[in-house]
């Protein structure tokens, strides 16, 4: 059964950090690239990063950059995303999603193969 699990969400204080994490299972993410979404209350779900496969190309999205990083693993068959610096409007659920093969720049959504359920994220003081 294919599958993506994200972790590693919680409440954390402006300024903190988190790290998110997204498994796979029932595939390799050898060959797949991966982005991490993000949707607020009332608003729409936007990309914040994605990393391609095999040449591991990352990108950003302009309000995260230089505060997120991603990576993966391939050995474990996770990507995570480290979140430094958080703000209160970095609070949504995020969500990581797959699509086979090499990308430059994170294509748009509906392009994604599968998709995680979600990992809650909350800035707070």
């Amino acid at each position: 059964q294919v599958q993506l699990v994200e972790s590693g969400g919680g409440l954390v204080q402006p300024g903190g950090s988190l790290r998110l994490s997204c498994a796979a299972s029932g595939f390799s993410l050898d060959y797949y690239a991966i982005g991490w979404f993000r949707q607020a209350p009332g608003k729409e779900r936007e990309g914040v990063s994605c990393i391609s496969s095999r040449d591991g190309g990352t990108y950003y999205a302009d309000s995260v950059k230089g505060r997120f990083t991603i990576s993966r693993d391939n050995a474990k068959n996770t990507v995570y995303l480290q979140m430094n610096s958080l703000k209160p409007e970095d609070t949504a659920v995020y969500y990581c999603a797959a699509l086979p093969g090499i990308i430059v720049g994170c294509p748009a959504r509906d392009k994604y193969n599968y998709w995680g359920q979600g990992t809650q994220v909350t800035v707070s003081s």
